[in-house]
């Protein structure tokens, strides 16, 4: 019988190339075997819920495989972002991430993830501005009959889809420059907040366009102004809360990210899905008609947006004392 020698340096070489070839297989079949899940920080109904359903339905179609969304409410976003820091990095979990994503290390003491560690980004999906709405049977008309009401000696109160969103941001940079006495009502998403001021039990609402404008057009709402520095085209003839508090700025913002580790031909294949959708005539209508701007992007550029955001608003936490209810 002869014996043949065997390098290990060979064989170890040799099973290296096999697991590359498996995983470059794995990578080319994502997604075949399951759904993908986008998950809600927020409760059904509002604006965030909205846009990751209008998504989903074009990611599905350009990935070829089922996308569900499921809402997971609380703690000002931080119960839903936990549950994907915490997923396999797979990509079959997405979170869909706002403005709290941002803010939420500034504003809160303790996080169970680490936000520069646990994530990896995938899109910016767009940007756009919150609007300070009211119901119709309001007697408040302007940003300036609001002001005058609590100086009057009214106990007013605002709500919002939960501590650290851009509702309660908008909200408590309003208080801040104008030293108003507004109390904040936090609830879990934009739905349970609209439902409250629809029923009386709170006077403000500084949501995002997406929750806002369809009650809005229906006359169901006030739009009393905008939170971005410019007027927004969605909403013709409402003015800007800087108009009448100067240096008011609030911007909303809508994009993905997976959990960390998650292998970079994955998120290129995501980001690409999410691209196509939100770049899809249908999406496109749909959400600059609620003032959302498509701004589409490689998760470089995203990284870079948000890296800055949590600079401005730790600034502005700071600056400001803003805190967490």
């Amino acid at each position: 019988m002869k014996f043949f020698p065997i390098s290990l340096r060979g064989l170890a070489s040799g099973l290296c190339l096999s697991l590359a070839a498996f995983a470059g297989a794995a990578h080319a079949e994502y997604p075949a075997d399951k759904p993908v899940r986008i998950v809600v920080p927020f409760a059904p109904g509002g604006g965030t819920d909205l846009i990751a359903r209008t998504l989903g339905l074009g990611m599905s179609q350009a990935l070829g495989q089922t996308v569900i969304v499921e809402n997971k409410p609380g703690a000002g976003t931080v119960i839903g972002t936990d549950l994907v820091a915490k997923s396999a990095p797979d990509g079959y979990t997405l979170v869909i991430a706002t403005m709290a994503h941002a803010v939420n290390p500034s504003l809160l003491s303790k996080l169970p993830y680490n936000n520069d560690t646990a994530f990896a980004p995938v899109s910016l999906v767009g940007r756009g501005p919150n609007v300070l709405v009211v119901r119709t049977e309001s007697p408040y008309k302007s940003v300036k009959d609001v002001l005058d009401a609590v100086k009057s000696g009214k106990k007013l109160t605002y709500a919002s889809q939960g501590n650290g969103t851009s509702a309660h941001l908008a909200g408590e940079m309003f208080v801040n420059l104008t030293k108003a006495d507004l109390l904040h009502i936090p609830y879990r998403g934009a739905g349970p907040a609209m439902n409250d001021l629809l029923g009386g039990q709170v006077d403000l609402f500084f949501g995002t366009a997406a929750a806002v404008s369809s009650m809005v057009e229906q006359g169901k709402l006030r739009a009393l102004a905008v939170t971005t520095p410019e007027p927004s085209p969605a909403f013709k003839g409402v003015p800007t809360v800087a108009a009448t508090v100067p240096g008011y700025s609030v911007e909303s913002w809508y994009g993905f990210f997976v959990p960390a580790g998650t292998p970079a031909p994955v998120i290129a294949k995501l980001n690409a899905a999410i691209r196509k959708a939100a770049q899809s005539p249908e999406f496109v209508k749909k959400v600059e008609h609620e003032g959302l701007v498509v701004n589409a992007s490689d998760p470089a550029e995203f990284d870079r947006y948000v890296k800055a955001e949590e600079a401005r608003w730790r600034k502005i936490v700071k600056e400001n004392n803003i805190k967490a209810d």
